[in-house]
């Protein structure tokens, strides 16, 4: 008979058990005669807390919890890219086949499908010593992505026999003999979300992610393996940079975590996706992509699990050397649900209700990021972690922006009175910051020449910017110098120009590094023409109503490949309406 606890109280998706010894904190259970998955957060004697990852209605004291003495895990192997799961990994598609629009209670589905066929493709050869992370062989499992099936971590013997062909992901595809007993493995592994996966060594950061969006990549650029926070009121644009980030960045593969995001904008993600062309490959970005869509109306304890197996996923793939960028939407809300159970669990409120240890898991959630040297043969790998944060109002002092920033390395404040404006992406150029930017700027500046030389100009002029509109505001641009006034002109032509980005044109959506370059340096270029001209007694009416300056303004919507023809004809151009100005 299967051994059961006897829930002795509930409160939502809390539930307390008692004649639970024999369970571990991390255990899951399944609760009730309906079988709803919980996972175990507290014991006490031989009373244990379960947060219930399933609607509680209609449960009450006196039924049963049954153990499983298993931690939360998740199924990894082919079948995971482009798929859409909930927080706890079950596939939202098969779910929808065999219930319709809800999720019934109890539901029980394998994550990933058991009948499918894939062709393995042994590398590995009998009488090899595989350890844990090296390669036995592989699956293609979509067009863009090779799924390498590895040995799991922790095992290590003689391949003793290999299968090829094709196979489900039950399947034994391969033997080892371990200490001296032959043991069989399949295609998949199972991991606890909540341990982190091993690797060899962490690596400083130092190369970028490039986005294509020319206010992160120039400004504020994060490294691959960096962590980043988005932070910003509602309505100022997180979820359409993270899509961005999604669509653009320069990544193998896109985990994307939607945690308590509102239905209609995980609806967007959803339909969005399939129909966009992944611009390295033309096919479908779904193709690289895992969604895990984990709305606002679902229950409430499926957001903190969801976090841990977005992650989980995203270092499986890591340990095949691909790099991985993971987008959590948004880890307010995940604290929020931290914060509910919290509560329920009466333990001592930190700051604004959120417990005390808000912080460590928050770091323990973005130290799984970083650049890594897997297992197994030498390869790298990378996971790029970039969580959206909602603070109520945009006050950025609250208790969870807070503990990511004393984390992150990079931060991209988006401003509301920016997004009032227009201007998207609305980040806030004199309030955010990267850590990364020296070591990026380095290799950048292999790339282009003077990129960093460039950057830091553009950023002194936009702060200089700043306190000339204070006196602006105060007394008038009249009473600006010739040459503020030719300064406010250059920043406003970065900031519409170059910094504004349209996300739905279909040119202007992504810039490459060396498009990033010119335009900027067309702009500088004007602006140290413009200087020289003053120099000269040139009329400043005459510099202000220079036609070039539209000229500049629709280089952005230049194609990459006529880049360089156009740069060159505005610089022509540019030069020569100089030298024909009037002298004052």
């Amino acid at each position: 008979m299967e051994k059961h606890g006897t829930i002795v109280k509930v409160s939502g998706p809390l539930i307390v058990a008692e004649h639970m010894k024999d369970v571990q904190v991390y255990d899951v259970v399944r609760v009730s005669e309906k079988r709803l998955l919980g996972e175990v957060i507290e014991l006490r004697d031989d009373l244990a807390s379960i947060q219930v990852y399933e609607e509680t209605a209609g449960i009450g004291p006196g039924e049963p919890v049954f153990y499983t003495y298993q931690p939360l895990s998740v199924t990894l192997g082919p079948g995971l890219v482009s798929g859409i799961f909930d927080g706890i990994l079950r596939p939202l598609d098969k779910i929808y086949e065999m219930a319709g629009t809800h999720i019934p209670l109890g539901v029980n589905v394998d994550s990933l499908n058991q009948e499918t066929l894939w062709d393995f493709i042994p590398t590995a050869k009998i009488g090899d010593i595989l350890t844990g992370g090296m390669e036995v062989g592989y699956v293609d499992e979509t067009k863009v992505v090779r799924h390498k099936i590895m040995v799991p971590p922790n095992v290590s013997g003689k391949l003793i026999s290999i299968n090829g062909g094709e196979h489900t992901i039950e399947d034994i595809i391969y033997e080892l003999e371990i200490n001296g007993e032959v043991k069989g493995f399949t295609m998949i592994q199972y991991w606890p979300v909540r341990r982190k996966r091993p690797y060899v060594k962490k690596i400083a950061p130092t190369k970028p992610m490039i986005t294509g969006q020319r206010v992160i990549d120039t400004l504020f650029p994060i490294a691959t393996g960096g962590i980043a926070a988005i932070p910003g009121p509602f309505g100022s644009g997180k979820t359409v940079v993270q899509h961005q980030l999604s669509k653009w960045a320069d990544a193998d593969m896109i985990v994307y975590v939607g945690c308590g995001e509102r239905g209609n904008e995980m609806t967007d993600v959803l339909l969005e996706f399939p129909k966009l062309k992944d611009p390295k490959t033309g096919e479908s970005l779904m193709q690289r992509t895992v969604l895990i869509a984990n709305t606002s109306n679902m229950p409430v304890a499926a957001r903190e699990a969801s976090i841990y197996t977005g992650i989980t996923i995203a270092e499986y793939f890591r340990d095949m050397g691909y790099k991985v960028a993971i987008m959590a939407d948004s880890t307010s809300r995940w604290a929020e649900a931290l914060r509910e159970m919290s509560s329920r669990l009466e333990e001592m409120p930190g700051e604004e209700g959120y417990p005390a240890y808000l912080s460590s898991r928050l770091a323990e959630f973005y130290e799984r990021a970083g650049l890594v040297e897997t297992l197994g043969k030498e390869s790298i790998g990378a996971v790029t972690a970039i969580g959206a944060v909602s603070p109520p109002g945009g006050d950025t002092s609250e208790p969870v922006s807070q503990a990511t920033l004393r984390i992150v390395k990079v931060f991209w404040g988006l401003s509301s009175s920016l997004a009032y404006k227009r201007h998207f992406p609305a980040i806030d150029w004199l309030n955010s910051y990267s850590l990364y930017e020296d070591a990026i700027y380095d290799s950048l500046d292999k790339v282009e020449t003077n990129w960093s030389k460039q950057v830091r100009r553009t950023m002194a002029l936009l702060q200089e910017e700043a306190s000339l509109e204070e006196i602006v505001r105060l007394v008038g641009i009249d009473t600006l110098s010739p040459y503020d006034r030719i300064k406010l002109i250059t920043t406003q032509m970065i900031r519409e120009d170059y910094l504004h980005q349209n996300a739905f044109n279909e040119i202007d959506t992504y810039t490459s590094l060396h498009k990033q370059y010119l335009m900027l340096n067309v702009i500088l270029t004007w602006y140290d023409l413009a200087k020289q001209a003053l120099d000269n007694n040139k009329a400043f009416r005459g510099i202000d109503q220079m036609e070039i300056k539209e000229q500049i303004g629709r280089l952005k919507y230049v194609e990459e490949s006529k880049i360089d023809e156009e740069f060159d004809q505005i610089l022509d151009s540019m030069r020569h309406e100089f030298d024909t100005l009037e002298v004052e």
